[in-house]
């Protein structure tokens, strides 16, 4: 009888321990495979302009490409990239984070110097 609780607990465990991994890569942040296609890069220079459309300065960046990324499914999909943007003519890395709505409108929701 012993023995069948054992095994009961263990299948049990067994099935917790699955879900809850599955719950963690839920909702979860992924390589993004081809950060060169053409959707990445306009993500990447909307995340540039909103930034120089927010920021209180006169000097502006100018997009150049993206280093890396990943995406989260939620209700629509954050892109968080590191790219890189010229200002004055120097070359400087940048993460931002863009949500990208599900009707494919989009926000920056955070840009800061790496």
């Amino acid at each position: 009888m012993a023995q069948g609780h054992y095994r009961l607990s263990l299948i049990l465990a067994s099935i917790l321990l699955v879900t809850v991994a599955a719950g963690a890569l839920l909702g979860g942040w992924k390589p993004i495979a081809d950060v060169n296609s053409p959707h990445v890069h306009e993500i990447g220079k909307f995340a540039v302009e909103s930034h120089n459309k927010l920021a209180a300065t006169t000097t502006k960046l100018k997009f150049q490409r993206v280093v890396k990324g990943e995406i989260q499914v939620v209700a629509g999909t954050n892109y968080r990239l590191t790219l890189t943007a010229k200002i004055g003519g120097v070359s400087k890395k940048y993460k931002a984070v863009v949500w990208e709505k599900l009707d494919h409108t989009k926000q920056l929701t955070s840009f800061q110097p790496v």
